[in-house]
């Protein structure tokens, strides 16, 4: 059973979260909170396995509450509870930033209370499922997906738990195709044939994320030189007005420029793209320039922005000459657009599980066989300005 300690001033937000988390299988909310310092208490006497916390709370608000928490506890999932506005979207990041895990919006012109509940059940459930999995230990992380070279077979043990999945605890549903975090059907890890040769040409990296997504890319976008010698497009799934005030962020702590992409946008060296949210992002030839362009196309994997929509943008355009990055979150989002980024020749990578949020999106890309590196989230960033600067530097050499 998994259990939740709701944080919230409102006790109609309270009873709001308590009866949408009721009905769902093998979860219980053991506690509730009407702010962060009331908080510390339950969470110490209750030990839950997954808390939701608001954010603006008298006597100690959500961030702060976050910041406290990680003193104590650096591992329990914080999911807050946010509004779809830009001051909301504002204080999501600065907790995110804090320490929390992530987040669900509240439900906003929603007609009745049912549909408030029903709404609140469909985002935070899976979440609180895939987090409380992360939690769960036992799972051997994986090692590099190393391809077979000219000598013989990769020797790279296979992870213990199937990507995408965490072992079985006592109580809690076990992963699965119905399961968010877990990978895609028929996704048995294989191990593609080694490329040979040095790698040939970076034009574009492409970069996929889910949850854990804002921290992982602040990482690896800071760990990048202003001067990179690509350009960057992101899709990290995020609503609308967050991927405003995410762009802007990252634009003021990264080396790079960073902007939300809108209509028309020629891609740049050493800038990154941000996939708005509620519309894909793909991309079209004019001349020699590569210009953004916002597609309103359904959602794919339940996601607009979808990561598959972009990634198979990027490979119409750049074939080989392409770089694609997935890094933690939920499902499979990714997995097939990297397919067809590897029928064109591109490169993989993927995040390992250990320093992933949740092990979906590069766990089923890693099971599909299609990562060329898999590597912890603090080795991404030199690794991706070494291959992209040694593959540009060979093809001019050549």
């Amino acid at each position: 059973m998994i259990s939740v300690l709701v944080v919230d001033d409102s006790v109609v937000v309270r009873r709001l979260i308590v009866d949408a988390l009721g009905g769902a299988e093998n979860i219980e909310v053991v506690g509730t909170a009407s702010n962060g310092q009331l908080a510390q208490a339950k969470i110490d006497q209750l030990k839950p396995d997954v808390i939701t916390m608001d954010i603006e709370m008298p006597q100690m608000d959500g961030i702060t509450a976050v910041r406290e928490l990680r003193k104590r506890h650096k591992h329990i999932p914080v999911i807050m509870f946010s509004t779809l506005s830009a001051s909301g979207a504002t204080a999501t990041l600065e907790a995110l930033s804090a320490g929390a895990t992530d987040y669900v919006t509240k439900p906003s012109n929603v007609g009745s209370v049912s549909e408030s509940i029903a709404a609140v059940r469909g985002e935070l459930v899976p979440k609180i499922y895939a987090l409380a999995g992360k939690r769960r230990p036992g799972t051997a992380p994986a090692g590099p997906a190393t391809r077979p070279g000219p000598a013989g077979p990769a020797t790279a043990a296979r992870p213990m738990a199937r990507p995408g999945t965490a072992p079985p605890r006592a109580g809690l549903p076990p992963s699965g195709p119905g399961r968010p975090g877990a990978a895609p059907p028929g996704a048995a890890p294989a191990r593609p044939v080694k490329r040979t040769g040095p790698g040939g040409r970076i034009d574009i990296l492409a970069i996929g994320s889910s949850t854990g997504g804002p921290d992982a890319l602040t990482k690896v976008l800071q760990g990048l030189p202003a001067d990179f010698p690509v350009p960057i497009v992101v899709t990290q799934h995020m609503p609308p007005v967050f991927t405003k005030m995410f762009a802007e962020r990252l634009d003021r702590s990264t080396p790079l420029r960073v902007v939300e992409a809108t209509d028309g946008m020629e891609l740049t060296p050493g800038w990154a793209y941000i996939a708005p949210g509620d519309n894909h992002l793909v991309f079209h030839r004019r001349g020699t320039a590569t210009l953004t362009q916002l597609s309103g196309a359904p959602p794919e994997n339940s996601c607009r922005p979808a990561v598959d929509v972009m990634f198979r943008s990027v490979a119409a355009l750049y074939g080989a000459s392409a770089y694609a990055t997935v890094l933690t979150g939920m499902g499979h989002d990714g997995r097939g657009g990297a397919k067809v980024l590897r029928d064109a020749g591109a490169e993989v990578l993927a995040q390992d599980e250990a320093t992933s949020v949740v092990w979906g999106m590069p766990g089923a890309v890693v099971g599909a066989g299609l990562a060329d590196e898999v590597l912890p989230l603090d080795r991404i960033s030199a690794h991706l300005v070494s291959r992209i600067k040694s593959g540009r530097s060979a093809a001019v050499a050549r």
